[in-house]
């Protein structure tokens, strides 16, 4: 970062906001655990859920990655991916997963703190967490559907089965 910018001036390698449909998606490689990671690219062929949220133990945060835990069946009729990404380290991902029975990854955007999520355009940075933001992203690496969703609501399930049946080319509920 050129030191000469001011922190509040925009930067132009960080998207003003949530990337939307039609945009690449940013490739990146996170830590699931402490000795493995997974790279975007490593899914490509199949659909990508990617639900940034602010984090693990929060109330919402539970319940909407419960609800997800939930519908893995749903998301599996279309070959998607699920993946859970905060700033939380892997080892408080890993205590929350097993807790939680989550059947699904939770990466660890936590050093370069909330990188990824800025190069989707959902840092909060002045509370140094991810907002509460769902992307589906294409079979070939792009943003299929995007929603960014207030911090404090669940934003459900209905968008991104939605956005998996139009990639499918099936009817779209409404």
């Amino acid at each position: 970062m050129n030191p000469d910018m001011s922190k509040d001036e925009p930067r132009p390698d960080i998207p003003a906001g949530p990337l939307q449909a039609g945009d690449p998606a940013p490739d990146f490689t996170l830590p699931c655990a402490p000795d493995r990671s997974l790279s975007l690219r490593e899914l490509r062929g199949q659909p990508v859920i990617l639900s940034f949220y602010p984090a693990d133990w929060s109330p919402v945060c539970g319940d909407q990655l419960l609800l997800y835990n939930e519908l893995i069946p749903e998301f599996q009729r279309f070959n998607a991916a699920l993946i859970g990404i905060s700033v939380d380290g892997v080892w408080c991902h890993a205590a929350f997963a097993r807790e939680r029975k989550l059947r699904f990854l939770l990466l660890s955007d936590f050093e370069p703190k909330g990188e990824v999520a800025r190069a989707y355009g959902v840092y909060r940075d002045p509370d140094g967490i991810a907002e509460r933001a769902l992307f589906v992203i294409d079979p070939d690496g792009a943003v299929a559907w995007s929603h960014l969703s207030p911090i404090a609501a669940n934003p459900g399930a209905d968008g991104i089965l939605r956005a998996l049946e139009a990639l499918a080319g099936e009817e779209v509920s409404a």
